[in-house]
């Protein structure tokens, strides 16, 4: 094989493991705690820090959207 075809199928098959790695571990395996749930602990962790950093902090807060009223069109509509 030539080396340049050699380097692609390397790149491949470590991009395949890594992403069939990925969803093996994030997997939901059920109810009950099993080994795996501190490695699939740190990948979320991580995964929120990522998106947080690209894409900023979360400005919404869950609790606050379900506490607001709704508005009533008929007061601005009579």
């Amino acid at each position: 094989m030539n080396p340049k075809s050699d380097k692609l199928v390397r790149r491949t098959t470590m991009v395949a493991t890594l992403t069939a790695s990925y969803f093996l571990l994030t997997a939901d395996y059920g109810p009950e705690p099993n080994v795996l749930d501190p490695i699939k602990a740190a990948i979320k962790s991580a995964e929120h820090s990522v998106k947080e950093f690209i894409f900023g902090p979360d400005k919404r807060i869950e609790g606050s959207e379900a506490a607001k009223p709704i508005p009533n069109n008929a007061e601005k509509h009579p």
